[in-house]
């Protein structure tokens, strides 16, 4: 089983309600043999016409950004949480998701075997790991089941929100620094449960300064 297999039932699939609007399937695309995997939430209005995942304005960012780091797409694997546009580009149904994810994307990652993979926004954090706080855990690299997590804005965030683009192309730039970690020092990175303790203790910590305030 390789990607174009994936690929090939992903564009024949009926396993949830998805598939009534779509025009294409959006399997994903790049190195198969990547050593990231960036995944967002879904497809939109321009990725169900073409068929490839982030080529619309957020994809031009998301180039941008792979560019300002020496990278091309064409070195990293792109892909989405779910494989086909929700109507009127709507938050994806936990019910597609935990579809889409089970059937499709899990298997994407068990062929790339990927160093880090980049969740883009809340949606992708949150299937993977969703105690997660995309406004807090972001540029905080960590590991669940020996697999490396980077979660990152989505681009399209700085679309809509200028003043998170600072954040954005701050953590993009760490990617190179975040894979180095990954694939020579693993026990550097903490484990899901340490960054809980750690997130804990720094509300504690908070909670004790306010009541010195007051």
């Amino acid at each position: 089983m390789d990607l174009n297999d994936i690929a090939k039932e992903i564009a024949q699939c009926r396993k949830c309600g998805l598939h009534q609007g779509r025009t294409q399937t959006v399997p994903g695309e790049g190195n198969p043999r990547a050593e990231v995997m960036f995944i967002g939430e879904g497809p939109g209005e321009k990725e169900d016409l073409q068929g490839r995942p982030f080529v619309g304005a957020a994809g031009k960012y998301l180039s941008q950004l792979l560019e300002m780091i020496g990278w091309k797409r064409a070195d990293v694997f792109i892909a989405n949480v779910v494989k086909c546009r929700p109507p009127k580009n709507r938050d994806p149904l936990p019910e597609e998701v935990e579809t889409c994810t089970t059937n499709y994307l899990f298997r994407q990652i068990a062929v790339i075997k990927p160093a880090v993979i980049v969740t883009l926004g809340r949606h992708s954090l949150n299937r993977f790991v969703p105690d997660r706080i995309i406004s807090r855990d972001h540029g905080k690299p960590f590991r669940v089941k020996g697999q490396v997590y980077y979660p990152i804005y989505h681009p399209a965030a700085a679309l809509y929100r200028g003043a998170l683009r600072a954040d954005i192309e701050s953590d993009f730039r760490k990617l190179p620094q975040v894979i180095a970690k990954a694939k020579l020092k693993p026990k550097k990175l903490p484990e899901a449960s340490a960054l809980d303790n750690l997130n804990k203790s720094a509300k504690i910590d908070s909670s004790r300064q306010q009541r010195l305030l007051t």
